[in-house]
């Protein structure tokens, strides 16, 4: 029977991470070991003192870095360098699968021989705002489908959308293609997919296979995620330069605000603009960090030991 192990980067877990701990022991499809390459390992010991963890687990394995040892693809390439497994599994440590049946969805898919990963839905926690919840359904629909070279003119940059919130790779083709970008402050798994795609495989988008995560996140916060998001389309114009992104997120802003209208949520729709707003002056600055002194650079991203 194919193994499969199950990488989670994990820094400051809280009880969201357990909860995703108890549910992967109990899918339809063993996973062979969960392997949580942890950042500060005091924060790892606080959560679980006082715990019967480390003897209710025994197929996990936690591996410690500190804070600027942390890298998006270097990290990631370490943990699958701890898997001996045919096929493994990214997720980060707030994913929580909504059923027992995360892991077979998406191995299910990878059967396929010419798809190189799987990634799953993302749900709406039940405590989301209206515009979260719709945001999740725009990006996440309940249709699978597998998107390849054919599809870059249709899709655009959106061929390449892949995300590690929860991600099933074939280690065989993963291996051929090199892994995860070694340094890299964002968007490791699109790289991968486009690296992929350009190799002649596909990206599995599995409805089916569905996790609990979503953020209502606070305008500072988005606006440093999306610097440092604009900072990694920079630094790979080889993926981001040829399919811009612009189009898709002003196409989102306004189906969300349409959607708050009718649905009779328009309180929340200032939020939408502000958000929005902020998200785009990130990502513009962002995608010019070059241009600016590297003080402010670091004062902008939310990753300050990338920098250094």
């Amino acid at each position: 029977m194919d193994k499969v192990d199950v990488i989670i980067p994990a820094y400051k877990p809280d009880q969201k991470f357990l909860s995703l701990i108890k549910r992967l022991e109990c899918q339809s499809v063993p996973v062979n070991r969960i392997i949580v390459m942890n950042t500060e390992q005091k924060y790892f010991d606080r959560l679980i003192y006082g715990t019967s963890f480390q003897k209710d687990y025994h197929n996990i394995i936690v591996k410690h870095l500190a804070k600027r040892e942390f890298d998006h693809g270097r990290t990631r390439n370490k943990g699958v360098s701890h898997s001996d497994a045919d096929y493994f599994i990214m997720m980060t440590q707030d994913a929580v699968p909504a059923d027992e049946y995360l892991v077979e969805k998406l191995l299910g898919q990878l059967q396929r021989k010419d798809v190189a990963v799987a990634y799953g839905r993302q749900l709406a926690n039940e405590d989301s705002s209206e515009a979260e919840k719709y945001t999740r359904n725009f990006n996440y629909p309940d249709q699978s489908v597998v998107k390849t070279k054919a599809d870059l003119e249709r899709l655009g940059i959106k061929t390449f959308f892949c995300s590690n919130v929860c991600a099933a790779y074939d280690r065989k083709i993963f291996d051929t293609l090199g892994g995860f970008v070694r340094h890299t402050i964002f968007n490791e798994d699109m790289i991968y997919a486009a690296k992929a795609v350009e190799a002649g495989y596909g990206i599995a988008y599995t409805a089916e296979a569905k996790v609990f995560h979503s953020h209502d996140d606070g305008y500072r916060k988005q606006f440093h995620r999306n610097f440092d998001l604009g900072v990694s389309q920079a630094e790979h114009p080889e993926v981001f330069a040829a399919y811009p992104s612009e189009s898709e997120g002003i196409r989102l802003v306004r189906q969300t605000v349409s959607h708050l209208r009718k649905t009779g949520h328009r309180r929340q729709i200032p939020h939408v603009i502000l958000q929005s707003g902020c998200k785009y002056a990130g990502y513009v600055l962002g995608k010019n960090y070059r241009r600016l002194p590297g003080r402010m650079v670091t004062a902008l991203s939310s990753d300050k030991d990338y920098w250094r």
